[in-house]
């Protein structure tokens, strides 16, 4: 399975970096991922849902470490580029006089 698209949306919140919508093989899409600011760094959480106890539970996730490791390379390495292409967005435009 391989990545075909991934698509970043940055938001403006402490914690809460982008939402992350993947898809795979051009046939199956994966969205509402998360890049979060953990206490080490960077983390990618999957898409989730609130249940009645107040608990989430995962709707989608990776079965192996090497696959999680794939998409979380892959990911943050879209976020990376997407905060950067975003920087250069801001320092281009021409500032009012």
């Amino acid at each position: 399975m391989q990545i075909t698209e991934i698509k970043v949306h940055l938001t403006h919140e402490e914690r809460l970096k982008a939402f992350v919508s993947v898809t795979f093989d051009n046939c199956f899409a994966v969205r509402n991922m998360k890049v979060v600011e953990g206490n080490k760094g960077l983390i990618l959480c999957m898409p989730s849902r609130k249940m009645a106890d107040g608990t989430y539970i995962d709707l989608a996730h990776p079965i192996t470490q090497e696959f999680r490791s794939y998409l979380e390379s892959n990911i943050l390495q879209a976020y990376h580029n997407e905060v950067e292409a975003q920087a250069g967005q801001v320092q281009t435009q021409p500032s009012a006089a």
